[in-house]
């Protein structure tokens, strides 16, 4: 007869949360490496860059790298446009997102279920399907090389997983707010500026957090419509970097890349809070 005592829920507990915490870390580590291996190789000579077995840390801190690789274009020009755009089409999906979603949610018509579904459906469709017949309607409007095929999409939702966010809240919202401002005198639109919207702020900083990250990163759409070296976005314009140095230095374009990722990283440190959130909530049923 064994004399083995059962293990008691207290060590089985303390020895999970230790499995659980060990692969948190692992997880983490995993995903912290990539930014890890791009700040050190910012300050790595090209020749260091490249070798093998690689060096973690460098042998010669090169902090020249982000003055060399800032000079090496014009990537003043380039804050600025990337900048103004994702000022522009953050704001804009915001307010265009929760417009439609406030429709949506609080006016059902007839017909309105099978537009919100065909809405989602566009959820399913790659953007490569659609890509040659919107460069085709741009280029017939007169639009390419300019920023307006970059910014008609956020007028119009930026994307239909907003709406989805923002009718989702709207419907968890409880329907006498909506009857207690029509007796007070107030007007539909006037109930979805001043009560609305300040109800659902965590959904809009979550969206505008996305809207601001995607922005700032966007490489394909600037690359397919804009074509002046002077409207070039920061994402292109570290491409721009690659080619215009003849010879790739990888250090110059990792430390860029370092100074461009840091607004991003503030801002998302900033607003992480709301952000998870509003994903948390996501799914709540109307």
């Amino acid at each position: 007869m064994s004399n083995r005592r059962p293990m008691s829920k207290t060590a089985a507990r303390r020895i999970s949360m230790t499995i659980t915490y060990i692969i948190l870390a692992l997880c983490a580590i995993i995903c912290i490496f990539p930014f890890f291996w791009m700040l050190t190789t910012a300050f790595k000579s090209t020749a260091e860059a490249y070798l093998f077995p690689p060096t973690f840390i460098p042998k010669k801190w090169l902090f020249s790298n982000f003055t060399n690789g800032l000079q090496a274009a014009d990537f003043a020009t380039f804050t600025k446009n990337t900048v103004f755009l994702v000022i522009v089409n953050t704001v804009t999906t915001v307010i265009s997102s929760a417009f439609v979603a406030y429709g949506f949610a609080r006016f059902p018509a007839n017909g309105s279920k099978f537009w919100y579904t065909c809405l989602m459906a566009t959820m399913m469709l790659p953007g490569q399907v659609t890509l040659i017949p919107q460069y085709l309607l741009y280029y017939k409007m007169g639009m390419v090389d300019t920023y307006w095929p970059l910014i008609i999409p956020s007028l119009f939702g930026g994307g239909a997983y907003n709406i989805f966010l923002y009718r989702q809240f709207f419907l968890s919202l409880p329907k006498e707010l909506n009857e207690a401002a029509t007796i007070d005198g107030a007007s539909s639109f006037q109930t979805f500026i001043y009560i609305m919207m300040p109800a659902v702020k965590p959904v809009s900083m979550c969206v505008g957090v996305m809207s601001l990250v995607y922005n700032w990163n966007d490489f394909f759409q600037p690359l397919i419509y804009l074509n002046s070296t002077r409207k070039f976005t920061v994402a292109i314009g570290l491409q721009f970097l690659n080619s215009s140095m003849g010879t790739t230095k990888i250090g110059q374009m990792m430390a860029v890349a370092v100074v461009m990722t840091i607004p991003v990283l503030l801002i998302f440190f900033v607003c992480q809070k709301y952000f998870v959130q509003g994903i948390k909530m996501q799914g709540i049923k109307g």
